[in-house]
């Protein structure tokens, strides 16, 4: 005898029932952990001034309640913001876990801070989140991509740049810079003014005169030879790093470090001896970059050995 259509309807139904509340726990289970993350990054801030140094190991505490009224404080702006955007978000080729984990490790201990990033992206509303109540902002080759993303997050701060490099060009940019570091490639100097081909000083005018805390490189495009590559965004970092009116060291990070151009021109201008091994891994470069004299003409104070520059 053949079952009842109806059985058959009821089974259909039920297992789409239970194939939706899978989707919906590990909907939730990503909804949890993102907030967690931020949650905690937000403490991480404000514990971090009187702490000093904290690890993102430690367990997560209570929110703060606000002494007048007695509740929990509201998630910030910026945190329903970027809790919002992950959500509808399935992007790869981003920043691995292990990766985001060092890089918010080192914000979670500077933060607030002044953050600089060459690259909008996938992670951008992340770092922005952990840098509550810092100044960050991004740089980005695509003026479409920034005022769209300007739209979207009206509280963002990012410009567009004109980068006019590209990666087939990397040795003789090298060469010509190195050859120029006593002139117009000087490791120390205003670059609002500067004449050297790697030097991005499009910028408005301000944010040349901001002592960046760190500083983060992972655009632009560098996967083809017609692509600009990050070599200025590279030397620039470095420049900015060295000519702070503070004394405190910026942390540099380079992503997708294992890339020739990233490699080599992190050797050349970021320095094996800034490196720090703790903290770097193949695709993640980790460079802390002390202040230099007015005077200095060389990035390295070694002897640079660098892999493929030829």
């Amino acid at each position: 005898m053949k079952p009842s259509p109806t059985k058959l309807i009821l089974l259909q139904s039920h297992l789409h029932k239970l194939q939706k509340q899978g989707y919906f726990r590990l909907w939730l289970l990503g909804f949890i952990s993102f907030l967690t993350l931020v949650t905690f990054a937000t403490l991480l801030c404000r514990d971090s001034a009187h702490h000093g140094h904290l690890d993102l190991s430690l367990s997560l505490r209570h929110h703060r309640q606000n002494p007048s009224s007695g509740r929990a404080a509201a998630i910030p702006a910026d945190a329903v913001a970027a809790l919002l955007h992950y959500l509808g978000t399935n992007v790869t080729g981003g920043m691995s876990p292990p990766d985001a984990r060092i890089l918010a490790g080192v914000m979670s201990r500077k933060c607030p801070c002044n953050l600089l990033v060459f690259g909008l992206n996938h992670e951008s509303l992340l770092w922005k989140t952990l840098n509550l109540g810092g100044r960050t902002v991004f740089l980005d080759e695509s003026e479409f991509w920034v005022k769209r993303m300007e739209e979207r997050h009206p509280g963002i701060e990012a410009y567009d740049v004109q980068y006019t490099t590209k990666v087939g060009e990397m040795k003789a940019l090298r060469r010509g810079a190195v050859a120029a570091a006593a002139g117009d490639c000087r490791p120390v100097q205003n670059l609002l003014f500067s004449d050297c081909p790697l030097a991005i000083n499009d910028l408005p005018n301000e944010l040349y005169g901001v002592d960046w805390d760190v500083v983060v490189v992972d655009g632009p495009r560098g996967y083809s030879a017609a692509a600009p590559g990050r070599m200025s965004a590279i030397f620039t970092a470095g420049v900015l790093a060295r000519s702070k009116r503070t004394k405190a060291a910026t942390d540099v990070f380079v992503h997708d470090y294992a890339r020739e151009v990233e490699t080599v021109y992190s050797q050349e201008f970021l320095c094996a001896e800034n490196m720090v091994p703790d903290s770097s891994t193949e695709s993640l470069g980790h460079f802390r970059i002390p202040t230099m004299q007015r005077d200095s003409t060389r990035f390295c104070l070694g002897a640079n050995v660098t892999k493929g520059s030829g």
